[in-house]
């Protein structure tokens, strides 16, 4: 793997990616690949010296298709924790982004809590930190909708399917917030804690043995964190 790293000889690097999770990952209406996972992981793969293709996967299939070797590497908003640990070998984080409740902007949800959230319809996408932490924290008393995709949880806000949604921050201010289909707000105060659930960021993901690419890539994101190249493409896509 690491081979054309080492000794110059360049070859492509496949890497997963789930579509669309905007501001992350998500495809412009001309159908080409962009957003901040999709520009970083370009600029990563520029920095090392190798070409990097992007293969879409459906999320719940993205660490089993890295096993499987459809691809070398997952970059897709994929929260680092222990669970994943025993799976897939992670580079150092490349952003934090805190999560957060969306709901209409009549909403009469002030501060999800177990009270104000009883009896209520809660969307998030399945198998996330978000998923797991609104089972564990809300499941009994309301009604956890999961979807494929961000997009198909807007779907159901926008047609009032849906009382309040839990997603990572970015990823609600662009579909919800900034959407023209709908009315938003956040509710509460953005959640980042316990570790337990919200992990320790976003990493790319590799398969166990690939040490030495993962070390490539974390030595490439520090030198685009440190001539600046980060803070551009970050400043492209987050207000915040």
């Amino acid at each position: 793997m690491i081979a054309g790293v080492a000794n110059a000889e360049v070859r492509d690097i496949r890497i997963g990616v789930d579509v669309p999770y905007e501001p992350m990952e998500f495809r412009t209406p001309d159908g080409e690949l962009t957003g901040f996972d999709i520009d970083l992981g370009n600029a990563l793969c520029a920095e090392i010296g190798i070409q990097c293709e992007w293969v879409v996967q459906g999320w719940d299939g993205i660490i089993p298709g890295l096993q499987a070797r459809k691809y070398d590497a997952i970059m897709s908003s994929m929260t680092i924790n222990e669970q994943r640990r025993e799976q897939v070998l992670f580079s150092d984080p490349y952003i934090t982004p805190p999560s957060a409740w969306f709901a209409p902007s009549d909403s009469e949800i002030t501060t999800p809590d177990t009270e104000s959230l009883d009896g209520q319809s809660i969307g998030v996408q399945r198998g996330t930190l978000q998923d797991n932490y609104v089972t564990d924290m809300y499941g009994d008393v309301a009604d956890v909708n999961r979807y494929a995709t961000a997009d198909d949880m807007v779907l159901d806000m926008d047609a009032g399917r849906l009382d309040i949604a839990f997603l990572d921050f970015p990823i609600g201010k662009s579909t919800l917030i900034d959407s023209e289909a709908g009315d938003y707000q956040t509710v509460g105060e953005k959640i980042s804690e316990p570790v337990e659930y919200f992990g320790e960021g976003f990493g790319i993901a590799f398969r166990q043995r690939d040490g030495e690419l993962a070390e490539a890539f974390n030595e490439a994101l520090s030198t685009l964190q440190d001539n600046g190249t980060y803070d551009e493409i970050e400043a492209k896509y987050f207000e915040e």
